[in-house]
């Protein structure tokens, strides 16, 4: 018996040391879950209620043992009732926990510690308190007084009210937390058994056996905390808002860890399940490509922002507005961020494709002579300031009409395409290629001089003229004659430079076609190799 004694005494040592390691941890844990204070003085009373009872058990005297249950009185009543105020913050009801109710759940517990410090005096609490007979040690046996009832009545009473609240909100409750909910329910379910044993004497020697139970239940805390998440989020409070929004939704913490997301959420992040829970915002987002991280790392928490970002799912390209903005106490102190996902593939592809086809020629795929337009009039602009060479390339398809005549339309537009494929082999890096009307082609060259882009129009000259444009009525020869003009002095617009090729390409026209004649802006000559 005293070998067993001293072993209980260990386990309930032990299980103190816990539960007094787990009130620290919760205290300086970063969270912005409500109920954190209320788990953390369950700890802190769970601390103070086994450690007595160690005491308790090492006592020899009648006063001894005595103060050490009034110390244990400092503590136990108080467990139940703040275990039962932090799982109404776990399951959403927060908005009950309010001064009476704290009162009546508080006020029990104080007068059942302060009726045991006084209890010589009324017996209110305890009859009597006597030795065990036979006993190798010395163990209490004692005779319940009319408080002893309440108090034991309120602590059942939290325990099952706690774990009837965890089952009535077990179907609402997404699945991430529900491994957080039975942990929860055992630390409700176990002591509450193990003290209900020891009232109708079941118990080995008639010991109490829930401190040792606590050391049980306290590391299941830490598990809970350490690899699930626990305690970082109310869970149920923003079930319907969030379950039931198309945009995905992230929260996260302070240190940027993600202690909640909705199930829209899920479907946009690759990866993301009830085991992302604490893990780094910026890993979660590292699947989509190294904007959306550097968006994650860089944004500021403290402010609000939007960006919208393509994202890579499944080699898949999908566009979402991220909306960033702080998540505030009611101290208006920072308790982290929420990183809206909005679904904008089909608006941006819209837009794309209206882009395209706002600045881009169906048929052939270059750019159509407005955008041909705007983007060579800004290149003319830097040239000119910067005092570079640029010159314009104006073409035409020889005997167009002739083709169409004799072949048909369809012919017709695989000419130009025939062409346009031609040309595109010629094209640099930062020239502007289009399509200026009908069966004329243009080109703007910045940083060439005339010499080099009339040398450029003769290559592809001759790559038209020795390429036959392939049908099933068999090859069609294609030929194209050239302008050439290069900027010549600082105040030319763009305008005056596609009518001076222009008059060079109607020169090359007039000379028997597929050739190439440059203006210098004063007089036209025709481009010998």
């Amino acid at each position: 018996m005293g070998t067993l004694i001293s072993s209980y005494i260990v386990v309930v040592s032990i299980s103190g040391v816990l539960n007094a390691l787990l009130a620290l941890f919760a205290y300086y844990k970063k969270t912005d879950f409500a109920g954190i204070r209320a788990f953390i003085c369950s700890s802190f009373f769970s601390a103070v209620y086994t450690f007595g009872f160690a005491l308790e058990l090492s006592g020899n005297t009648m006063q001894e043992i005595g103060f050490w249950i009034k110390v244990e009185y400092l503590g136990m009543p108080f467990i139940a009732p703040c275990s039962l105020i932090m799982i109404m913050h776990f399951v959403g009801l927060e908005r009950l926990v309010k001064k009476p109710l704290l009162a009546l759940l508080y006020s029990v517990p104080a007068i059942s510690a302060l009726l045991v410090w006084t209890n010589e005096y009324h017996h209110l609490f305890y009859k009597s308190m006597v030795f065990r007979e036979n006993a190798p040690t010395p163990l209490i046996d004692i005779v319940m007084g009319p408080w002893y009832i309440v108090q034991g009545s309120m602590t059942f009473g939290c325990m099952l009210a706690g774990m009837l609240l965890i089952l009535w909100q077990w179907n609402r409750m997404k699945r991430v937390y529900r491994r957080q909910m039975i942990t929860i329910f055992i630390g409700q379910f176990l002591p509450a058994l193990g003290a209900f044993l020891y009232l109708i004497d079941r118990t080995p020697y008639g010991m109490d056996p829930v401190p040792v139970i606590m050391s049980v239940t306290s590391t299941l805390y830490f598990w809970a905390i350490l690899s699930r998440g626990m305690l970082t989020a109310a869970p149920i409070a923003r079930e319907n808002l969030f379950e039931s929004m198309r945009d995905g939704v992230l929260v996260t913490d302070r240190s940027d860890m993600l202690v909640d997301y909705n199930r829209a959420a899920a479907g946009m992040l690759e990866g993301l399940d009830s085991s992302a829970i604490g893990r780094p915002l910026a890993q979660l987002f590292l699947p989509a490509g190294k904007e959306a991280v550097d968006y994650v790392m860089n944004a500021d928490p403290l402010l609000s922002g939007e960006r919208e970002l393509a994202w890579n799912i499944s080699g898949s390209t999908w566009y979402y507005q991220v909306r960033s903005s702080p998540v505030l106490k009611k101290d208006g102190s920072v308790a982290g961020r929420m990183i809206m996902l909005i679904d904008v593939t089909e608006r941006t592809l819209l837009q794309e494709k209206l882009q395209q086809l706002a600045t881009v020629d169906s048929l052939t795929g270059i750019y159509n002579r407005t955008h041909f337009m705007e983007l060579s009039r800004e290149l003319l602009d830097e040239a000119l300031n910067s005092l570079t060479p640029l010159s314009i390339i104006l073409l035409d398809i020889d005997f167009f009409k002739s083709i169409n005549d004799r072949y048909g339309h369809q012919y017709g537009d695989m000419a130009l395409q025939h062409v346009v494929g031609v040309c595109a082999k010629h094209v640099r890096e930062g020239d502007v290629f289009g399509r200026y009307g009908g069966e004329e082609f243009v080109m703007c060259l910045p940083h060439t001089p005339l010499e080099q882009a009339a040398a450029m129009s003769e290559q592809i000259r001759s790559d038209v003229e020795r390429s036959p444009m392939y049908t099933v009525s068999g090859p069609v020869n294609v030929t194209a004659s050239f302008g050439v003009v290069e900027a010549f002095r600082l105040n030319v617009s763009l305008e005056e430079l596609l009518s001076e090729a222009d008059h060079a390409l109607y020169t090359s026209k007039r000379n028997g076609r597929n050739a190439v004649h440059m203006s210098s802006g004063t007089a036209i000559t025709h481009f010998t190799p």
